[in-house]
């Protein structure tokens, strides 16, 4: 059985320890043969194609390092469970701050992206994304905890719901108006310390909307969860690998193994040992 290498885990920790990670240099953990080229890392047995992988260490559950100084979280795990389904392909992980992902996919220091990943046209333009989500996030209506007058997106005409100005949701928001006479007021992320929580606690504004998996990062002064969704699935988001436009073989090969991880329930396992909550089922899945 072949051996999907964490290399230099004790390294990234120390970098995500000392704010080292923190800057604009390729740091955090590296893989076993960092070469500079994905592409010249080789294989290391004889009709064994060898997979650079890049992600992060800071997207807690996600992609991070734990307690023991190990890289792990659901998109390391899944990854690991796929590349045990793909005897021609070694994967190996090499490890870089969020900002850095996409210029070194670019330049060849890695093949692929695994780090929650949704397409958007920018990134389409440049890269290639596999056809078989490994995370749906469905958007909600989100409201305080303690609403109970807001149940739907029609129960949002004449409030105000604030949003990032360049989102899917705004996006979402904005051809709402377009059928209903502008009846929400939107109210737009200035990129500053806003704090939604606040805003929404001080009925500045009366609501977002998010998905379930985001609701744990908004937090009351007790550290527990200060809003809700309510109302059915708006939106899905699809996460997706990203590879460059030369890596439709490779993505092919990760669609068969993530369809096979999905078939016999692995991924909603992992999504829920990880995630929380089995964040596996499409929109018509769910119901609207």
């Amino acid at each position: 059985m072949r051996r999907l290498s964490v290399v230099a885990a004790v390294m990234a920790l120390l970098l995500v320890i000392t704010g080292c990670g923190s800057g604009n240099k390729e740091g955090g953990g590296v893989s076993k043969t960092d070469t500079g080229s994905a592409e010249g890392a080789g294989a290391s047995t004889e009709n064994v194609k060898k997979i650079i992988v890049g992600t992060g260490t800071k997207f807690h559950n996600v992609c991070f390092i734990d307690e023991s100084g190990n890289l792990t979280g659901f998109d390391v795990e899944l990854v690991k469970e796929l590349d045990k389904r793909l005897p021609g392909y070694e994967f190996e992980f090499k490890t870089m701050d969020f900002s850095n992902l996409l210029l070194s996919l670019e330049t060849n220091k890695i093949d692929f992206i695994a780090h929650q990943m949704e397409k958007n046209p920018e990134r389409e333009e440049k890269f290639l994304f596999n056809k078989e989500p490994y995370s749906i996030f469905l958007t909600k209506v989100a409201v305080d905890k303690n609403n109970d007058t807001i149940h739907s997106i029609d129960d949002l005409q004449g409030k105000k719901v604030y949003t990032g100005a360049t989102s899917n949701q705004a996006y979402f928001l904005q051809e709402y108006n377009k059928k209903h006479n502008d009846a929400i007021e939107i109210v737009y992320s200035s990129g500053a310390a806003n704090d939604l929580v606040n805003l929404i606690q001080n009925k500045r504004v009366d609501a977002t909307i998010t998905t379930d998996f985001a609701l744990r990062f908004y937090l009351d002064a007790d550290g527990k969860e200060a809003l809700k969704t309510v109302g059915d699935p708006l939106i899905q988001s699809d996460v997706l690998f990203v590879f460059r436009k030369d890596g439709q073989e490779l993505a092919d090969k990760l669609d068969e193994a993530i369809k096979s991880v999905k078939e016999d329930g692995t991924l909603a396992k992992l999504s829920i040992e990880w995630l929380g909550q089995d964040f596996t089922k499409s929109i018509d899945e769910v119901g609207k």
